[in-house]
């Protein structure tokens, strides 16, 4: 949530299309709700594109082989302990065009769809995060509500710090301030 802000917030153009989105997609008046989420692929895109650069955990859950493979003309023997760098992955610029800028478009037309192995926030297959379909219900509907009820701007005429601090689950280096007039 606080990264989606963060980049909403940095790209006002963004976050005008995704208000436009809401007010065109919902009732007026109305408070959205959980069913309105699917409504929105905009809103979506958002936040597949915020997971993309700045994902739950940068490092996957570390995983063993079961067999000898060869990856990349590599061999790695039967028993290594693997750890997968999903931030390197989803900000790889062999398989992402400008992967450090936010770009929500790049999702249009894959709304409740993975991009391959190029984009996996909450890991993949068996060993996948149990929590992400959940997560993405209460961002999205968190997300969404935030956006249809305020009108935010940054505190400063600066944009928002986007340096990232130390941890596991990569927090932003400074929290977000952000006002609604």
């Amino acid at each position: 949530m606080e990264w989606a802000m963060a980049l909403l917030l940095n790209n006002p153009q963004v976050l005008k299309k995704a208000q436009a989105e809401i007010d065109v997609k919902l009732k007026q008046g109305v408070l959205m709700d959980e069913s309105d989420v699917n409504k929105l692929p905009y809103l979506q895109s958002i936040i597949s594109e915020t997971l993309r650069m700045y994902p739950p955990a940068p490092l996957l859950i570390p995983h063993e082989s079961s067999e000898e493979c060869i990856v990349a003309g590599h061999t790695v023997p039967r028993g290594t302990r693997l750890l997968v760098n999903l931030w390197a992955i989803q900000n790889d610029p062999n398989l992402w065009v400008e992967p450090r800028k936010f770009i929500p478009e790049r999702f249009d037309g894959l709304e409740g769809t993975r991009d391959g192995f190029k984009l996996m926030p909450f890991g993949s297959g068996r060993r996948g995060c149990p929590g992400e379909g959940l997560a993405m219900r209460v961002v999205g509907l968190t997300l969404g509500a935030l956006i249809q009820c305020f009108d935010w701007e940054t505190v400063g005429e600066e944009m928002v710090d986007m340096s990232e601090g130390p941890g596991l689950t990569l927090p932003k280096f400074q929290p977000l301030e952000a006002k609604c007039p």
